[in-house]
């Protein structure tokens, strides 16, 4: 649908009292109105949904996640340790690349730090002097279990205003749609 119809994605008026339970008032909703006006003739369903995505992440961010910065760790820290301990074996920096989503670079300085802290240990591979292996020490995995538990429910409070029915539907529309940006994102990139 587009604009000029008075339909989209989300109801036709840019999820303000879309009938389904949507957003009120929300600053995406604004933004699709100010667009409406300019170019009437444009659907703008997917702004809809992606700037809301875009605006959450951006707000979680700037929260910073309290129970983590008091233990002074940032998210990408925190989801180094993270990898480390679920996965319960070593892994190379590409390895902790590929599961944070992060750039070798920014793993490397991240692992500096955390070794300087003392909560995880490289060893150089017996085989491959270029290859090194990052597991936790007991205080790393210490401080994940201490903070884990802590973490879940600080994000539990962040989406308390979602009832638990609605964040099920949520977490099964947000894992489908990353499930497809997984596999083809990298042929929309141009």
């Amino acid at each position: 649908m587009t604009a000029t119809d008075g339909g989209s994605a989300t109801g036709g008026d840019g999820g303000v009292g879309d009938g389904r339970g949507g957003p009120r008032g929300d600053t995406v909703a604004a933004v699709v109105r100010q667009w409406r006006a300019v170019h009437p003739d444009l659907d703008t369903g997917p702004m809809e949904i992606i700037g809301r995505i875009n605006r959450c992440a951006a707000l979680l961010q700037q929260a910073e996640d309290a129970p983590l910065r008091r233990a002074g760790l940032s998210r990408a820290e925190f989801d180094l340790l993270g990898a480390l301990r679920r996965t319960g074996h070593e892994l190379t920096p590409g390895d902790l690349a590929r599961e944070t989503f992060s750039s070798g670079a920014a793993v490397t300085k991240r692992l500096k730090q955390l070794t300087e802290r003392g909560l995880v240990e490289r060893r150089g591979d017996t085989r491959d002097r270029r290859v090194a292996h990052v597991r936790l020490t007991d205080a790393g995995r210490d401080l994940v279990d201490g903070i884990l538990p802590e973490q879940l429910a600080y994000e539990s409070a962040v989406l308390s205003g979602v009832d638990g029915p609605e964040q099920g539907e949520l977490a099964a529309l947000l894992g489908a749609l990353l499930g497809q940006l997984e596999g083809r994102l990298g042929a929309l990139r141009v």
